[in-house]
């Protein structure tokens, strides 16, 4: 069931199916995200879902396919500037940029990868993010493939200062959304799984209510929204 939820003056959070949804909501100064990368982690080659990811372990279906490339076009179509990660994995889909991000691990010659890698838009240097997944840890792994708040923010700030607002249409647990609100960033997610649309909600309120005494955080208004009852009492 499709559903809003306004976590705070500029959060806004949607229950859906981003290919319908992120068209009909006009444009923002970047879009950070983390799609499906379509690898079929927990199935494919000599790899399995229960290494280093526990509780999930075979559970992986929506992994089975990466996107199609038409929302990769409304992405570009819809920012000024964009962080997607996997971007290796859609290196068909995007165009040639100078920047990526790798974020390394800190661990070599464990089941998962040793770094991720993400397409930057950006004409800028590539970087290196160190980020050890122990530290990542203590974030709280609410998704599979979460990646760590210290990793988002750095890609949201490693872009340029007139940024103010930020979409993620592959939303999951709400990572992008927790860095967004910590920097006093705008922002609009869409996940499509009910689960995770739920967890995000609560991580992103949450970190409204802890904010950083040195970044003004957007205020709290909350909301909700039935997309399938408009009528008023």
């Amino acid at each position: 069931m499709p559903r809003i939820e306004t976590i705070a003056e500029g959060v806004t959070l949607h229950l859906g199916d981003c290919r319908e949804i992120l068209p009909t909501l006009g444009r923002f100064d970047a879009v950070v995200t983390d799609p499906p990368y379509g690898i079929d982690y927990g199935k494919q080659g000599s790899f399995s879902a229960t290494h280093g990811w526990g509780q999930w372990r075979e559970n992986v279906a929506w992994d089975a396919q990466r996107p199609e490339r038409p929302i990769f076009d409304a992405i570009l179509a819809c920012s000024d500037h964009q962080v997607i990660w996997g971007g290796n994995y859609f290196t068909d889909y995007l165009p040639p940029s100078m920047q990526w991000f790798l974020w390394d691990k800190g661990q070599r010659d464990f089941s998962l990868a040793d770094f991720e890698m993400a397409w930057s838009s950006q004409q800028k240097a590539a970087r290196v993010v160190e980020y050890p997944r122990a530290k990542a840890r203590l974030d709280g792994k609410e998704h599979p493939t979460q990646k760590p708040i210290e990793v988002m923010k750095y890609c949201i700030e490693a872009l340029p200062k007139k940024v103010r607002t930020i979409a993620d249409p592959f939303m999951g647990s709400g990572t992008t959304g927790v860095a967004a609100v910590k920097l006093g960033r705008k922002f609009t997610g869409i996940e499509i799984e009910p689960k995770y649309f739920d967890i995000a909600c609560k991580r992103i309120s949450d970190a409204l209510k802890q904010p950083d005494f040195f970044v003004e955080a957007p205020k709290i208004a909350p909301q909700q929204i039935d997309m399938l009852n408009t009528t008023k009492d």
